[in-house]
C-alpha cells in the first residue's frame, strides 16, 4: 500500500487510466470479433458498415497511446484482408 501523499495519488490515477485503456481495449475487441464471425458468415455489407467504427476505434486508441500507430495500422490491415 501507498504510504506517501503522492503515491497514493498515483495509485488513484492508475485505477482511473486503466478503466479509461480497458474501455477503448473491450471496443476494439468486440469490433473486431464481430467483423470476423460477419467474415465467416459471408456478408459483405454488413462488415462495409462496421469496418469505419473498427477503424475509428483503432485510430483513436493509437491517437491516445493505448495502441501503438504500427499496431493500428496493422490490424486495420489484416482486417481488409480478412474480408476480402
Amino acid at each position: 500500500m501507498p504510504i506517501t501523499k503522492s503515491a497514493k495519488k498515483a495509485l488513484r490515477q492508475n485505477a482511473k487510466r486503466k478503466k479509461r485503456n480497458l474501455i477503448y481495449k473491450h471496443k476494439i475487441a468486440k469490433l473486431v470479433k464481430k467483423i470476423k464471425k460477419l467474415a465467416v458468415l459471408g456478408e459483405k455489407e454488413e462488415i462495409k458498415k462496421l469496418l469505419p467504427a473498427i477503424y475509428k476505434a483503432l485510430d483513436k486508441a493509437a491517437k491516445v497511446k493505448i495502441i501503438k500507430k504500427g499496431t493500428a495500422a496493422r490490424r486495420k490491415s489484416r482486417i481488409a484482408k480478412t474480408i476480402k
